[in-house]
């Protein structure tokens, strides 16, 4: 699933992956996934971000607030929720034959757009364009 992936997008992985792991939960969402995306502070992620208007601290803190601590347990492995598959395979359509960069995982997670992490971006979005309208 992950074998297309270049190397900066591998350390979205495994950022996204201790971001579960920091709040006790046993799965990849795509919020995990978002703050790994802003975490690795991408420079083609932080222009498309910059382009909206959108205030990339402030989103990585509403994203942040969404995930809540899991209960403690113990667990073989983290799992990837179908979603975050869903943005995987998304975003390999959009790489074609090229290696999967942070960029492609961005732009899928906003097209995918039914999960919290998606909602933040779009409500980010919205922010901007009324302040700008004022």
């Amino acid at each position: 699933m992950f074998s297309n992936f270049s190397p900066a997008s591998r350390r979205v992985l495994r950022l996204a992956e201790q971001e579960c792991r920091n709040h006790n939960h046993y799965y990849i969402g795509a919020e995990h996934l978002l703050v790994a995306l802003l975490e690795e502070r991408d420079p083609e992620i932080l222009e498309r971000l910059e382009a909206g208007g959108i205030d990339i601290r402030e989103t990585h803190a509403d994203v942040r607030a969404t995930l809540r601590t899991g209960e403690e347990r113990q667990w073989e492995g983290i799992l990837v929720t179908p979603r975050v598959r869903k943005i995987v395979a998304m975003a390999e359509d959009q790489a074609g034959e090229r290696e999967i960069a942070p960029l492609d995982l961005f732009e899928a997670l906003r097209a995918e757009g039914g999960s919290v992490a998606a909602e933040i971006l779009r409500r980010a979005a919205s922010r901007n364009a009324a302040s700008t309208a004022e």
